[in-house]
C-alpha cells in the first residue's frame, strides 16, 4: 500500500539522512519510478524532503530532522499524517510505523499529528457503486477536522434540495471511492456525502467534538443503519460458482453464498431495498441465474421480460 511506503520512506530517510531513488527502490522492492513518485509526494505535502542535485546527490530529509524529525513543522506533521492516516485504518504495518513516527515527533506536534491520523478512515467493503474521483473538498474538510474549525457547507440531498449548514466536522470516511463526512449539527450527528457538498468554507469558529467520539465506532453505526435500509428484500438464487465473484461485485456486502444445490450450482443470497432493484440487476443474466424466491422478485423479472418481448419482438 502506498501510504505504508510513505511512512517507511520517511523512517528510512530519518535513519540515513539522504537516499537516492535507486536505493529506496531496492530497499522497498519497488520500481525507480514508484520510489521517485513517493519522494515527490512527500515533498509536495510539505514534508522537508528535497532533491540534492549533483555528484553524490539524492533526496535528503533536511532541517535537522535526521535524529528526531524536529525538521517537521506542525503543518508538515499534519500533512504527513493526512497522507498516511487512511492506510492506518486498514494496515497493521502502517499503524506500527505511525506509532514510531509519533514518538519521534517533537512533543508540541504530537497532538496535531495524532489528530490528523484519526481524521480519516477507509471502509473497503463495497455498496455496489464506485469509480468516482476524489472530491476536491476532501482536503479542506480534512484540515478542518484536524484544526477543529466549523465549516459552512452548501449541501444537495438525494431529492436535489439544497440547504446551508454550519457543521462541526468530526471525521471523514472513504468507502470505495465515495467520501462521507461525519459531523455535528444543531440537530445532532449527521452523515453527508462529500460529492453532494457543492460549497464549503472553513470558518474561524472552533468546532466541538465529543471527547468520547471514535470515528470507527461512529461509522459502524452509520453502516448498520444503511444496511437496514438497503437489505429490506432478500432473494435466493442459483448460479454457477464461477459467476459468484461477479454477483458479489454488483451487490457488495449484500451477497452471501449459502452452499450448493444438488446440480452443483452455488446457492447465493442477495439483498436490495426493493424486489425491482434485485430484478433489474439480474435481468441481464438471462437463464444464467435462477431465482428460487421470493415470488415478488420472480414477478418483477416476468414483468421486465414481458416488456422487453413486447418492445423488441421480431415479426415473421
Amino acid at each position: 500500500m502506498r501510504a505504508d511506503r510513505l511512512v517507511a520512506t520517511l523512517l528510512l530517510m530519518q535513519a540515513r539522512g539522504r537516499v537516492t531513488a535507486a536505493e529506496l527502490a531496492e530497499e522497498l522492492e519497488v520500481s525507480m519510478a514508484t520510489a521517485r513518485r513517493d519522494l515527490e509526494a512527500l515533498s509536495a505535502a510539505g514534508i522537508p524532503v528535497y532533491p540534492q542535485p549533483g555528484r553524490g546527490g539524492g533526496w535528503a530529509l533536511v532541517g535537522g530532522a535526521r535524529t528526531d524529525l524536529s525538521g517537521l513543522s506542525a503543518t508538515g506533521a499534519q500533512a504527513l499524517f493526512l497522507l498516511v492516516g487512511p492506510a492506518a485504518a486498514v494496515s497493521g504495518e502502517a499503524k506500527a510505523a505511525l506509532r514510531k513516527l509519533v514518538r519521534a515527533l517533537p512533543q508540541t506536534f504530537r497532538a496535531d499529528a495524532e489528530a490528523a491520523a484519526e481524521a480519516t478512515m477507509i471502509d473497503p467493503t463495497r455498496w455496489g457503486e464506485r469509480d468516482r474521483d476524489r472530491p476536491a473538498t476532501v482536503d479542506l474538510l480534512q484540515t478542518a477536522v484536524v484544526r477543529r474549525r466549523k465549516v459552512r457547507i452548501g449541501y444537495v440531498n438525494g431529492a436535489r434540495e439544497r440547504s446551508e449548514r454550519l457543521v462541526d466536522p468530526w471525521g471523514l470516511v472513504d468507502k470505495d471511492d465515495t467520501w462521507y463526512l461525519i459531523a455535528g449539527t444543531d440537530r445532532g450527528r449527521r452523515t453527508f456525502r462529500v460529492d453532494r457538498i457543492v460549497e464549503a468554507t472553513t470558518t474561524d469558529e472552533s468546532a466541538h467534538r465529543p471527547d468520547d467520539f471514535e470515528l470507527a465506532t461512529a461509522w459502524d453505526e452509520v453502516v448498520g443503519k444503511m444496511e437496514e435500509r438497503r437489505s429490506r428484500i432478500w432473494a435466493t438464487v442459483l448460479v454457477e460458482a464461477r459467476f459468484v465473484p461477479i454477483l458479489r461485485d454488483h451487490f457488495g456486502r449484500h451477497c452471501h453464498t449459502d452452499g450448493e444445490s444438488d446440480d452443483g450450482r452455488a446457492r447465493v443470497r442477495l439483498a436490495a431495498p426493493t424486489p425491482l432493484d434485485i430484478a433489474r440487476n439480474l435481468a441481464g443474466w438471462g437463464d444464467a441465474v435462477e431465482v428460487l424466491e421470493p415470488d415478488a422478485v420472480r414477478g418483477e423479472l416476468t414483468r421486465i421480460g414481458t416488456e422487453l418481448l413486447g418492445r423488441y419482438a421480431v415479426e415473421h
